[in-house]
């Protein structure tokens, strides 16, 4: 099902500077293909393609630092690690705006995936293929991946650079406001998906569909609090050619398993193989397994920098399933002290030794076949699921004042659960749209727990915005005791990029 991505040949392709000399570039290095010699067949384009996919293995983005901003920063994760200064990266104590693993990594990372987005849809029109459909698809996958890494980089640091064009080392990219990397974002994600397939051949299982794309959208408008917009997009999994693509699985322990994925409740989902136990890289034997359950896992059986926050046990743990149980999504949440006594499972195999008022991330965790933990997880990252797409629809409807017809969508989600209807667990909720958002807040923690949507609800929400309403985060996570209103909302540009272009101008108040 992964075999496509993994059996790509990854392409590197070295820009000489413009200021070189003519004679130098006339001399051709044996060992590197030139763009010259490169992007003019149909194999190149998809090799060149494949090469963007391959940024999702590096350690800056979802192989592992990408959790760590995403959440380790909300409030449902902090960092107590020996590192002082990594812990410090998500409690908001930034000192160094260099600091590689914590910032400059990920900023890399994301612009090197951009790159590679760029070279193709540079290159690969000039390219004469066979079936034009092909060509047309292979741009509209650039066009997405490029739409996703602005979309975590409008998340995490606002105000970037939009660089759409293939850059030569001495450019020196103007900077943009968040305003016009949405609109960016929304323009590559709207010529995407009528081109994107509806579903992939077994051999693309993993590639982004027309659903990614459209689930995309809708995320890019309820980050601006466009309502109108993200429903129309939204509409294509209940009304459009989506409808009825997508379920939720019966066992919701299956969306976080090796065992069970790309199943029918996958949107998008990032492709890990532990076949190449190697280093992260650039070449086709590098690692491609993601390092996130080895650095969340508990002292002893992984290096344990992030840790849960254990406010979500007892929201749990508040409401009995109709059966008078416990919520199951519990069980597959978190490790906690009592998660023996509750539901009979062992940490890792073994009984809790940990303190407490800890907890660890479960999701994600191979506890379930293996006791301990490594850089080679192959358990795929899901970044949309379906059970989101229902809980964004709800909260579309509410702030368009359709709260009667949103109960219908949590409630799916809350039947998988085995819990109530919510109109009859929250009674006094009614048709109050501040209370229905208030408690959906709560649905949508306790469904995406750790699943790296949190920051960015928090942010939609306007809960990051006001001292008094940071102080109700704070509660939750005494992290947020740190943060600045108006400043920690983003995160600094990293200083070496604003130093070397004078076009950049470091985020507010930092």
């Amino acid at each position: 099902m992964k075999n496509i991505i993994f059996k790509a040949i990854f392409i590197f392709i070295l820009i000489s500077g413009s200021s070189c000399e003519k004679e130098l570039l006339n001399v051709d290095n044996p060992n590197t293909i030139t763009t010259d010699q490169f992007w003019l067949t149909e194999d190149d384009a998809q090799k060149g393609v494949n090469a963007i996919y391959h940024m999702f293995y590096q350690n800056g983005g979802f192989n592992r630092w990408i959790y760590f901003r995403l959440d380790l920063t909300s409030d449902e994760g902090f960092s107590n690690s020996p590192w002082v200064e990594l812990a410090d990266w998500t409690r908001f104590q930034y000192v160094n705006y260099n600091m590689w693993e914590g910032n400059s990594n990920t900023w890399a990372n994301i612009y090197t995936a951009i790159f590679r987005a760029n070279q193709v849809l540079a290159n690969v029109p000039n390219i004469e293929f066979s079936d034009p459909a092909k060509k047309e698809q292979i741009l509209a996958q650039a066009k997405f991946l490029r739409a996703f890494y602005y979309y975590y980089a409008a998340i995490l640091w606002e105000n970037v650079p939009l660089v759409l064009e293939p850059s030569n080392p001495d450019d020196l990219p103007m900077q943009s406001t968040l305003e016009d990397v949405w609109a960016q974002v929304e323009k590559d994600l709207t010529e995407a998906a009528p081109v994107l397939p509806v579903q992939w051949d077994e051999a693309n299982v993993g590639r982004p569909t027309r659903g990614a794309a459209m689930a995309f959208l809708a995320k890019t408008h309820m980050q601006q609090r466009d309502w109108t917009s993200a429903k129309s997009s939204l509409d294509y999994f209940f009304t459009g050619e989506g409808a009825g693509k997508y379920n939720l699985v019966p066992n919701y322990r299956d969306n976080f398993r090796h065992t069970s994925e790309n199943n029918v409740e996958s949107v998008f989902e990032i492709q890990f193989s532990n076949a190449n136990q190697t280093p992260e890289g650039n070449g086709p034997s590098s690692n491609m397994g993601t390092n996130r359950a080895q650095f969340f896992a508990p002292r002893g059986i992984g290096w344990s920098d992030g840790q849960a926050r254990t406010w979500i046990i007892n929201e749990f743990k508040s409401e009995k399933t109709i059966t008078g149980g416990l919520d199951e999504r519990l069980r597959y949440t978190l490790f906690y002290p009592e998660l023996e006594k509750d539901f009979g499972d062992k940490t890792y195999g073994r009984s809790w030794e940990w303190g407490a008022n800890e907890a660890w991330f479960r999701k994600y965790a191979r506890d379930y076949y293996r006791n301990n933990e490594d850089y080679y997880s192959e358990v795929n990252f899901r970044v949309i699921r379906y059970a989101d797409i229902l809980l964004m629809y709800a909260e579309v409807l509410n702030e368009l004042g359709q709260t009667a017809q949103a109960y219908q969508y949590v409630n799916q989600v809350r039947s998988r659960a085995k819990l109530q209807p919510l109109a009859q667990a929250y009674a006094q909720i009614g048709n109050n749209q501040s209370l229905f958002r208030e408690r959906l807040k709560m649905e949508r923690a306790k469904e995406l727990y750790s699943e790296s949507v949190r920051w960015a609800d928090l942010k939609r929400w306007g809960d990051l915005e006001t001292e008094e309403r940071v102080d109700q985060v704070a509660r939750r996570d005494p992290d947020f005791n740190n943060f600045e209103v108006g400043k920690h909302i983003r995160l600094p540009i990293p200083q070496s990029e604003v130093l070397l272009n004078p076009n950049l101008t470091q985020n507010p108040n930092y």
